[in-house]
């Protein structure tokens, strides 16, 4: 019993409704469908400003979809991350005023999309493909044809894009990719321990998903992946989080190759805090994607 109810705790989605829509923010949009090469369909807004430079976003896992995070149906939960709703929103906002279009696309059981083989969260393994099949959409796109990509990759949307880099040739020098934001990546080995459970409730919760879910998360995750990344990379880390290990967060960015530069942020001490100042501090971001991105 308690090895499902952790595994769910950490890799079950379900709880990640799409709560808003663009037009809520006086944004253009239109509704989208695309396909990953595994056959899972994805879901998610193109939401309109220039047609020379697109940001694709890639949300956090189990509790989260493309409009962000709500504390509504999350019980005993809702206070864990964040102590409000987060309108990832706020950040397609200020990107469009700047002349940016944002793909902004739920991940595979998350929000609209499609179920995968495995209905559950594998940490950015099987989410690597709605990474490159959201690139390719944007690339293949008739309006968006000469586009340049930056990517905004958050917690999970990280680990599922350095996956991309380290397991899918088609990243590798992408053409059209141009830089990336990585915002908290995080391991699911790191992400169990600073939660504190004890021993034997983790080991009970990776018994579960190795026997019942066929799904190993345990070990480097995405960390080996890191000197494969092919585009100047943002790191952005709140060091008050307590769901990580900085050291760690900080290996993975030693580990980049390419051109980086890593932003410490002193928010609360929620894992939250990071997510939502995200899209209340558009000069960051913006003048890392401005800058390669042109």
């Amino acid at each position: 019993m308690f090895g499902k109810q952790i595994s769910d705790l950490m890799i079950k989605p379900g709880k990640s409704p799409v709560f808003e829509t663009p037009d809520q923010f006086n944004l253009a949009y239109e509704d989208v469908t695309f396909k990953a090469k595994d056959g899972v369909t994805l879901s998610g807004w193109l939401v309109k400003g220039g047609t020379d430079k697109v940001i694709i976003q890639s949300h956090f896992g189990v509790q989260c979809s493309r409009s962000g995070f709500t504390q509504e149906g999350k019980g005993l939960m809702k206070n864990a991350l964040w102590t409000a709703d987060i309108h990832f929103l706020n950040q397609a906002k200020y990107l469009v005023e700047a002349g940016y279009s944002v793909l902004m696309y739920d991940l595979r059981n998350h929000g609209n999309s499609g179920e995968g083989a495995k209905p559950w969260v594998t940490w950015g393994v099987d989410e690597r493909l709605d990474v490159l099949a959201a690139i390719e959409f944007i690339s293949d796109h008739e309006e968006y044809s000469n586009a340049q990509i930056g990517l905004l990759s958050i917690c999970m949307g990280s680990s599922s894009t350095v996956f991309a880099y380290g397991m899918e040739d088609e990243m590798k020098n992408h053409p059209k990719v141009k830089s990336m934001i990585a915002i908290q990546p995080l391991t699911y080995d790191y992400f169990v321990e600073a939660m504190g459970l004890p021993k034997f409730l983790v080991n009970s919760g990776n018994k579960y998903n190795h026997d019942k879910r066929n799904v190993d998360l345990t070990g480097d995750s995405f960390l080996p992946y890191a000197k494969d990344i092919s585009v100047p990379t943002l790191v952005i880390q709140n060091q008050n989080d307590p769901m990580t290990n900085l050291n760690m967060v900080k290996g993975f960015y030693n580990d980049i190759s390419t051109e980086k530069e890593y932003i410490t942020l002193d928010l609360a001490k929620k894992r939250g805090a990071a997510y939502d100042w995200l899209g209340k501090n558009p000069e960051p971001i913006l003048g890392w994607f401005d800058k390669y991105l042109n």
